[in-house]
C-alpha cells in the first residue's frame, strides 16, 4: 500500500496550478539553486556534487531551449544566450571554472529578474493592478 505524502501532494498541486510563466520562473530559480550548490561543491572539492548539480542546471537550460518558440527575433536571441549559458556551465563542470560558473549565473539571474517583471506586468494588465487599478478598487470600496 502506497503511503500518501501530504507535502509531495501539495508540491504536485502547486506545480499543476502554475501558469506557464510561473513555471518558467521556477525553472530559472531551480537553475540558480543548482549553480549555487555547484559553486559550493567546487569550493569543497566535491567533484560528484559539482557534477550532479551542474548537470541539473544544464538540463534546465536545455528544457528552456527546447520549449522556446523561436519564431520571433527576440526568441532567437534568447536561444543564443541559452546556448552561451549552457556552454559556460559545461566549461565550469569540465574545468572547475568558477569564472565560467559566475558568468552563467549572472545571465540566469538577469533572465529570472526580467521574467519576474514580465509576470508582474502581465498580472497587472490582466487583473487591473497598478495605481489605476488600485484607485478603481478604492473608489468601488468607498461607495
Amino acid at each position: 500500500m502506497a503511503v500518501n505524502n501530504p507535502y509531495a501532494n501539495y508540491q504536485q498541486k502547486s506545480i499543476e496550478t502554475k501558469s506557464p510563466g510561473e513555471l518558467t520562473l521556477m525553472l530559472y530559480d531551480g537553475c540558480l539553486k543548482f549553480i549555487k550548490r555547484a559553486e559550493k561543491a567546487i569550493d569543497e572539492k566535491n567533484i560528484e556534487d559539482k557534477n550532479t548539480n551542474l548537470i541539473k542546471a544544464q538540463n534546465i537550460i536545455r528544457e528552456l531551449m527546447v520549449t522556446l518558440k523561436t519564431d520571433v527575433q527576440v526568441a532567437q536571441n534568447m536561444m543564443q544566450m541559452y546556448d552561451f549559458i549552457l556552454n559556460r556551465l559545461v566549461e565550469a563542470n569540465t574545468n572547475n571554472d568558477k569564472k565560467a560558473l559566475k558568468e552563467a549565473e549572472q545571465f540566469v539571474v538577469d533572465f529570472r529578474d526580467t521574467w519576474k517583471e514580465v509576470i508582474k506586468i502581465d498580472r497587472q494588465q490582466r487583473h487591473g493592478g497598478g495605481i489605476g487599478g488600485q484607485q478603481t478598487a478604492n473608489a468601488r470600496a468607498s461607495r
